[in-house]
């Protein structure tokens, strides 16, 4: 009678990576050389599914809502600016002309203002309905 060893046999190709669940992605060739061509700038020697890993990564951080600052934040932020753009401000000019630059540079421009109303308005929105 054969000897059963107590160690199970050894399982055929390269060891698991980690736990996920595998997806197959279909890229056109524009998009496969576009890949090739990031690995290539890229300091490390990656395989194409670490390159799209990393990409993915880097995308998802990007996409990430902002944390809205308090309002005492946003208070010293204003005070802060302010007080550099005091030191800043050409002091031969007429102490209405720099008040007026002051409050121009304090607000921004007027597309950033628009986009700051809207992400205010979006995170409030979300506020109410969660």
């Amino acid at each position: 009678m054969k000897r059963q060893s107590a160690t199970p046999p050894k399982k055929r190709g390269p060891p698991a990576t980690g736990k996920g669940e595998p997806i197959l992605v279909r890229l056109q060739p524009a998009q496969l050389a576009a890949l090739d061509a990031w690995i290539a700038r890229q300091d490390a020697q990656l395989s194409r599914p670490e390159a799209i890993r990393r990409l993915l990564e880097q995308a998802l951080a990007v996409s990430q809502p902002v944390k809205s600052r308090t309002q005492k934040a946003r208070s010293t932020a204003l005070d802060l600016a302010s007080t550099q753009l005091d030191r800043l401000l050409d002091r031969s000019a007429p102490d209405e002309e720099r008040q007026r630059r002051k409050r121009r540079l304090l607000k921004g421009p007027k597309e950033f203002r628009d986009m700051r109303d809207a992400v205010r308005s979006r995170s409030k929105s979300k506020i109410r309905s969660g």
